[in-house]
């Protein structure tokens, strides 16, 4: 499975479209040359931009630059969510904002985009209380929302890079390994012993070379990328009248143990407490 190139509608006389997609069941590793701001609402899920692969709860705000690869956020969320995208034309700045001094905030946010930013803190939640009401804005009143949202973020120093360097799609283009078939595997397999070996001779690699590549394209090894993926997927499992040792081994661990120490290692925090944390928040699971 390839990566794929997105064709981005934006309609004629408008630089930018505002939309709330629904993939959940559709792994879509892609990229587009839009600027993308992605705000979603939901208990826990993948987050996967360029290099960087994460999880993320209750909810996220990132974005990406232009042909950056990314997977859908909602990408085997197994609870309800909510989100709203905002994409761009990848000519916006240069455009609307480059000669305007009072924008230069905004220029060199965008500029930082090619990495991939998350956000966080107040500033986050500012971005999202303007975002959730532009949708019934009309086109005009839509942009200067958007440019506010912008401007916020630009200033805001509660971010985190997600890539180390320009991960732009030239430099994947020429890769014959897909991370869709790996995804898949893994979502076929996290359950069971998803086997390191086995992935690789799929991918007709031996299991060194594999390795390597593997680490280059995630920063992670194999195993850390099957256990925080089973980790992700037991966050829901704790919230559906499971015990923790039932999720534990529903999961793919073989030690009760081994799983509530990772478990506190990748959320801060233990199964306990996580289920307790949340179990009252029924908008995000029935």
């Amino acid at each position: 499975m390839k990566i794929q190139k997105e064709v981005v509608p934006i309609e004629p006389g408008h630089s930018f479209r505002v939309f709330s997609p629904s993939l959940r069941n559709y792994f879509y590793w892609h990229y587009h040359p839009e600027y993308e701001l992605i705000y979603i609402e939901g208990l826990t899920g993948i987050r996967h931009v360029g290099q960087h692969i994460d999880s993320f709860m209750e909810s996220d705000l990132v974005l990406i630059g232009p042909n950056i690869p990314h997977l859908n956020f909602d990408y085997g969320l197994m609870t309800d969510y909510h989100q709203i995208v905002v994409q761009l034309k990848e000519n916006f700045l240069a455009d609307s904002l480059a000669n305007t001094p009072e924008f230069t905030g905004i220029s060199q946010l965008f500029k930082r985009s090619v990495y991939g930013i998350s956000f966080q803190g107040e500033s986050k939640k500012l971005a999202i209380s303007i975002l959730k009401k532009i949708q019934n804005l009309d086109s005009f009143h839509r942009m200067i929302k958007i440019l506010e949202v912008f401007n916020i973020l630009a200033h805001s120093g509660e971010y985190t890079l997600l890539n180390q360097a320009d991960t732009s799609v030239k430099l994947f283009l020429n890769d014959k390994l897909r991370m869709a078939n790996i995804y898949s595997y893994i979502h076929l397999h996290y359950h069971e012993h998803a086997d390191v070996n086995e992935m690789a001779e799929k991918l007709n690699l031996s299991t060194a070379a594999f390795c390597r590549y593997f680490k280059k394209q995630t920063n992670m090894t194999f195993t850390e990328f099957v256990n925080q993926y089973r980790i992700n997927q037991a966050k829901t499992l704790l919230l559906q009248e499971n015990t923790v040792s039932e999720v534990c081994y529903s999961v793919g661990f073989q030690s009760l143990s081994y799983f509530n120490k990772l478990f506190k290692k990748l959320t801060g925090q233990g199964p306990m407490e996580f289920r307790k944390r949340f179990i009252g928040n029924s908008k995000y699971y029935g």
